[in-house]
């Protein structure tokens, strides 16, 4: 009766790759590299938070509104200012109109915008279909809801996927498909083409469409960014998520939002309002303010890690001599690491903190457990660039070691 093992936490842990052998709780790949680094003393290059400021003008909006009272509860939907200055992106950026007061909620980061639609959204039993490899969280957000997942297979180094396998992987007991776009870890931009086949796929079955955008400003080369949501016809089914934590630094002030025609905003909101209820306040009106920040301000942003991911890039390939996958947008770059070892890459990464002073993450371990996508990811290694060029300088010529 008290056996922990029997209790909904174990099977989303399972489901999530979080149980050893054993049956005992295992941490997630991210708290492992992330202990390793700090008893190492390695450059931590696995997890995907920055080390650079957040820009001064949003600091200063969070530090007067600490300063003038904005302390307590923020209201549960989000700041006023804040819900009208994400309507004002989304139609400065992409022409999608919204209403603040019945569209729009402001959560506590993309990840609690994803949980609350799915337990909005889905009833035990529901399959839900995710692109593999995936965020990790998607798994165990899935399994919190009951849902269960199918997954449509990439192919490195291009991370494309197949039109067939899109296809098989709804079916009428599909409920609704994530699409992470930009797409963490490979950087792969969906194309419009890739969209619409998502799109028409969701409607052929009626099943929701939760689009994670959080990358959609971190844009390399020329790359556009095209919301599933403009996608025609679409745009009643989708749940649209992003978050202020990668676009301006500022990863642990955990201010995210969605926006939906309104009665799935009022769903959702019915969900959020027994998680967090509402979190943040000083930093809503800061982050409301960096929302409206010019258009070089997020070129600049974009430009500066493009910098920065073709040192790491270059350094892996220069000083490690491994192949590289350049990603179109985001943080991280993949290398494929089977020329200087026959291990797999999450053996490579556990040794790889004592071998060169370097943290990364295995791709596989974004995967389902030993399935055909994890065993085709063997040998790829994720590394985060979202750091100061003094750290990726560091960690290019460690990897010399190689």
């Amino acid at each position: 009766m008290n056996d922990l093992n029997s209790r909904p936490w174990n099977r989303v842990a399972a489901a999530a790759g979080l149980v050893d052998g054993d049956g005992r709780m295992a941490p997630t790949i991210f708290a492992e590299m992330s202990v390793l680094a700090g008893r190492t003393g390695a450059v931590n290059l696995g997890q995907g938070a920055p080390d650079t400021p957040a820009p001064a003008a949003v600091r200063e909006v969070a530090k007067r509104a600490i300063d003038d009272g904005v302390n307590q509860y923020a209201p549960g939907q989000g700041h006023p200012a804040l819900l009208d200055a994400i309507a004002g992106h989304q139609q400065r950026f992409y022409g999608i109109d919204l209403d603040p007061a019945s569209e729009i909620l402001v959560t506590t980061g993309a990840t609690e915008a994803i949980a609350s639609t799915l337990l909005a959204l889905i009833k035990p039993g529901d399959e839900v279909v995710i692109f593999e490899p995936f965020y990790d969280s998607y798994v165990a957000m899935i399994e919190m809801a009951g849902g269960v997942r199918r997954t449509v297979p990439m192919r490195a180094p291009d991370f494309s996927f197949g039109a067939a396998d899109v296809r098989a992987a709804f079916s009428d007991r599909t409920a609704a498909v994530i699409v992470n776009n930009p797409h963490n870890p490979s950087g792969k931009v969906f194309s419009r083409d890739e969209l619409t086949l998502i799109a028409g796929e969701a409607a052929r079955v009626g099943a929701w469409i939760i689009s994670d955008e959080v990358y959609e400003h971190l844009l390399f080369d020329g790359a556009t960014h095209t919301p599933i949501a403009t996608i025609p016809g679409a745009a009643e089914r989708t749940v649209t998520i992003s978050s202020a934590g990668k676009t301006f630094s500022v990863t642990g002030w955990k201010i995210g939002w969605l926006h939906a025609p309104a009665p799935i905003t009022a769903a959702i909101r019915a969900v959020k309002q027994f998680l967090t209820y509402t979190s943040g306040a000083p930093f809503q009106p800061a982050i409301a303010e960096a929302l409206s920040f010019s258009d070089d301000f997020f070129i600049g942003e974009a430009e500066s890690l493009a910098r920065r991911r073709d040192l790491l890039a270059t350094g892996l390939a220069e000083n490690a001599g491994v192949d590289v996958v350049t990603p179109s947008a985001g943080y991280f770059v993949i290398a494929d690491v089977s020329s200087v070892t026959s291990d797999d890459a999450l053996t490579f990464c556990r040794g790889l903190p004592a071998r060169c002073g370097v943290v990364a993450v295995p791709v596989m371990a974004l995967c389902t457990p030993g399935d055909e996508v994890a065993e085709r990811m063997r040998a790829l290694v994720r590394f985060a660039f979202c750091k100061r060029t003094s750290a990726l300088e560091s960690a290019v010529s460690r990897l010399k070691e190689l």
